[in-house]
């Protein structure tokens, strides 16, 4: 079982362990993260507000992060069991991955890993998921149950594949006998290239470039049942909510978010730190820009003209 001292947990925050931290130094060390409601010793805990730091104070939980601004000056600050820190809820965290049980490494039975994909170590490959030719997966890479990596996929260090995703499929592209009207599959044989630190959730599908790439960039965060066709650059930092679906050859940059629902057609561009509300839309070869500015509706538009949109229509009725 992991443990976490108190000076370690300052650490992990940032701090060091202040003077008054050094009367409970010798208490036993935190072994789990809890909620308020079931705190016990052994557990760490944060408080963002007033009511939650007063319930945090009357619980019996071994540690406390809790926010500077709202430590100081209050009562909290002569409990020995409160760090101060900017962030409770991410140092919060930082501590939870810290305290998260190993999983077991290697491939389980029942997955097939072809012989020609490559892999770094301390891989994680669970119960029926495939890993097909000329994948190449770095370090600390988990892959879940059920999922598919097809081939020639390329995944970076530190990347989790939940259960169910499927990685390199073939792009939705047809191209059209204007006489007949058949349909006929582009050629689909470009590649995927998922960066560093990227978690993919289960039954998220990514598709593989059609001549090109598509690229999911270092650090982004990707929910469940997420759909991303092919040619897409998704930047870094970039967080998508459940059941987006993304057009191919799509330009997502740095810091965006797409909540829920949140649909795009081809061809679209998303500008750095752009904030896109559920279910919102944009048009094909549209694009939205505006860095921390926050968007709603189809088409989208800034959601304080959303908003005087929606009440022009209530008074019509």
């Amino acid at each position: 079982m992991r443990t976490l001292t108190l000076d370690q947990v300052a650490a992990l925050a940032g701090l060091e362990a202040p003077a008054k931290l050094a009367k409970v130094l010798g208490r036993p060390a935190i072994s789990r993260v809890s909620g308020l409601d079931d705190a016990t010793q052994d557990a760490l805990v944060f408080a963002q507000d007033e009511a939650s730091l007063a319930a945090a104070l009357a619980s019996k939980a071994g540690i406390i992060l809790a926010p500077g601004v709202l430590v100081r000056g209050h009562a909290a600050e002569k409990d020995p069991r409160v760090l101060a820190v900017e962030s409770p809820k991410y140092a919060f965290a930082l501590c939870a991955r810290e305290l998260r049980p190993e999983t077991g490494l290697g491939i389980h039975p029942t997955a097939f890993v072809d012989e020609m994909a490559k892999w770094g170590r301390r891989i994680r490959v669970g119960a029926c998921a495939v890993v097909e030719a000329d994948v190449i997966m770095g370090d600390d890479v988990t892959i879940g149950p059920g999922a598919k990596i097809l081939r020639g996929v390329e995944i970076g260090s530190r990347v989790i594949i939940q259960a169910g995703a499927v990685l390199g499929s073939t792009g939705f592209g047809y191209v059209r006998n204007r006489t007949t009207g058949e349909y006929l599959l582009f050629p689909q044989q470009g590649k995927l290239v998922i960066e560093d630190d990227v978690e993919i959730g289960a039954n998220t599908t990514i598709d593989r470039g059609a001549l090109g790439e598509t690229r999911i960039g270092k650090g982004t965060k990707i929910d469940n049942l997420v759909q991303i066709g092919h040619n897409c650059r998704i930047g870094q930092d970039v967080v998508i909510a459940s059941q987006v679906g993304i057009s191919g050859s799509c330009v997502i940059e740095d810091g965006a978010i797409l909540a829920g629902q949140v649909g795009l057609g081809d061809h679209v561009t998303i500008g750095k730190g752009v904030i896109l509300g559920g279910q919102g839309g944009v048009y094909p070869g549209k694009t939205v820009t505006g860095e921390g500015e926050m968007f709603a509706g189809t088409p989208a538009e800034p959601v304080r003209e959303f908003l005087k949109t929606m009440a022009k229509v209530r008074r019509l009725k």
